[in-house]
């Protein structure tokens, strides 16, 4: 990767960047007006776009090198835009576990020119957690793709929050683009709530606890060699 002297420029970069704000402000990211509607607002429908807004934005894009719609169609369904004409990005789970491999590789991609090998950063946060623990959060631009090897969300956004993704183009001047709401990460991920778990064991009495069916499972695996069927696995009704 990269030598030393370019990573700690990012790093004293970062951290002029990030100034913590007073106690209990809420979290604004850089240059940033917060969009209004959800998430699904802001992702781009998967064909290109319907006439009407469709003319408007490829006007305000006719300076960029490749059109948005050409890029977009390279990538379908992935992509969603930042708060930046400059900058698209990978759609993000809505809901995502801690330290977890994402579905996807997460990539930022510009539609100016932006020479190879410019280091693009990562940060996370929201008013609860104002710069959220990340991992592999660094990546350097190829063919105006910035594509980060195993991005991993550490810290998590808070019961019921999703964290904003502040995304740095180291150019010169730097370029940061903003992604509202990207993500909400929790330490069990999306699964069904625990109380509702519970409920539905209560409901079916013979019904076996979550850590005995496991077991079972092993127990029937290693068992699976012999030809007669374990015994102990009947059906209580």
């Amino acid at each position: 990767m990269a030598s030393n002297s370019i990573f700690e420029t990012v790093l004293s970069c970062h951290s002029a960047l990030r100034k913590d704000p007073a106690p209990g402000r809420r979290y604004t990211p850089p240059s940033t007006t917060l969009g209004s509607g959800g998430k699904m607002a802001e992702a781009l429908p998967l064909g290109a776009q319907e006439a009407g807004g469709g003319g408007a934005l490829m006007g305000k894009l006719r300076m960029a090198d490749r059109s948005m719609m050409e890029v977009i169609s390279d990538h379908p369904g992935e992509l969603v835009k930042t708060d930046s004409p400059n900058f698209l990005c990978s759609v993000l789970p809505t809901h995502w576990r801690c330290n977890k491999t994402l579905p996807i590789a997460f990539k930022v991609v510009a539609l100016g020119d932006i020479p190879d090998g410019t280091l693009v950063t990562v940060m996370a946060g929201n008013d609860e957690n104002y710069s959220a623990e990340l991992r592999n959060a660094t990546a350097a631009i190829k063919n105006q793709v910035a594509r980060f090897n195993d991005l991993r969300f550490v810290g998590r956004s808070g019961r019921g929050k999703s964290f904003t993704l502040t995304i740095t183009v180291f150019t010169s001047p730097p370029q940061v683009a903003t992604y509202q709401r990207a993500i909400k990460i929790t330490v069990d991920g999306p699964r069904e709530p625990r109380r509702h778990r519970q409920k539905m064991d209560e409901v079916k009495p013979g019904a076996l606890a979550f850590s005995e069916r496991l077991s079972e499972l092993e127990h029937l695996r290693r068992s699976s060699m012999r030809v007669t069927p374990p015994h102990h696995h009947h059906h209580h009704h």
